[in-house]
């Protein structure tokens, strides 16, 4: 049987073909009416539309937006920071129609083939770019407009950041009202050389990657006395619970340990929180706990965590805005979403 064509359609609708190309596509004036005869007639014949490919190749467009995730996809799909923000990113530029290429990455000193011959309109790079990103050099090479997800600032690509300075800032200062004096804290990666342990100025210094730098300055904005910082390769719960191990062996002593930890994530805090009462630690009675995102950790039973909670399908949302306004021809400004300080029961005076 022969599949009908837009010609049957616009014969069977008594209209011209050009009238039931723009009843498919939703452009240029035509009568709500009309629009209804040519898709009855489409339903009547069997017809399911103009061939994807053929329109793609009218339009110069392919209708697919690469997604460069900054880590190993393995691990970033662990991280539900990640796949709250996918979601919010995948869900809105679904509803436009726009289908998604997810383009892995090792870490943003590697650029992926794919990146180099994949066909995309724009691209998003999420996670971990650095102003000397290669990534950023290919796309630019290749004339794809692109969107970072909370980095560096451009003067040719829009950044969908947040305020993590700031909550940082204001999470600090509680935790001193609450009597605390002495702060250790648990980092995301600091730069593309991912590595775990202790921090020291020359490490610091190195700092290049945006939420790592920001949430660190947001401490110092506080002006809260960290007694140690310990960088970790990932924002998973193992990493946390090693942190905070290595913390215990350094600080045995309870009269001189920290008595505050602020950790870079909600994963890293939970695993930092486990990690302290296989040792006998109490939390918060002997040491107060916060994180960052702002995570349902129902695994942790009764403890609620305080933390600096970001809006992370919206992020994923207004990223796929910004991609929206580039195929638009527009230049999206940056833009920064706040953050929410959430008291839980992670967090108290010190002991006395």
């Amino acid at each position: 049987m022969t599949r009908p064509t837009l010609s049957d359609v616009a014969r069977h609708a008594g209209v011209s073909v050009s009238t039931a190309s723009l009843a498919f596509s939703g452009a240029g004036p035509i009568a709500e009416a009309t629009r209804a005869r040519v898709h009855t007639a489409a339903a009547e014949l069997g017809y399911a539309g103009p061939n994807p490919l053929g329109r793609q190749l009218r339009s110069g467009r392919s209708g697919i937006i690469g997604v460069v995730v900054g880590d190993h996809l393995k691990r970033s799909f662990r991280d539900p920071v990640s796949v709250q923000v996918l979601d919010g990113l995948v869900s809105t530029l679904g509803a436009a129609s726009l289908g998604v290429l997810l383009v892995p990455s090792a870490g943003s000193q590697i650029v992926d083939p794919l990146l180099e011959t994949a066909v995309m309109d724009v691209a998003v790079l999420i996670w971990g770019t650095h102003r000397d990103d290669p990534r950023v050099a290919t796309l630019r090479r290749r004339g794809t407009p692109f969107v970072v997800g909370e980095g560096i600032q451009l003067d040719d690509a829009p950044v969908v950041g947040i305020d993590d300075r700031a909550g940082v800032a204001e999470l600090a200062r509680h935790l001193a009202n609450l009597g605390h004096r002495r702060f250790a804290t648990i980092t995301l990666p600091l730069s593309s050389h991912r590595c775990s342990g202790w921090v020291d100025t020359e490490r610091r210094a190195m700092a290049d990657w945006t939420p790592t730098k920001h949430r660190l300055e947001g401490l110092e904005d506080a002006g809260v006395d960290v007694v140690a910082t310990y960088e970790t390769e990932a924002s998973l719960v193992e990493n946390g619970h090693a942190a905070m191990l290595a913390l215990l062996e350094r600080f045995p002593d309870p009269a001189t340990r920290p008595t505050a930890v602020v950790a870079q994530s909600d994963l890293l805090a939970a695993g930092a929180i486990l990690a302290a009462r296989e040792r006998g630690v109490r939390v918060p009675e002997d040491l107060s706990v916060a994180g960052f995102d702002g995570l349902d950790l129902p695994w942790l039973g009764s403890d609620r965590l305080t933390t600096v909670r970001q809006p992370l399908a919206e992020k994923g949302a207004a990223i796929a805005r910004a991609v929206q306004a580039l195929l638009a021809g527009e230049t999206p400004e940056s833009v920064v979403l706040p953050v929410e300080l959430v008291l839980g029961t992670t967090t108290a005076p010190p002991a006395p």
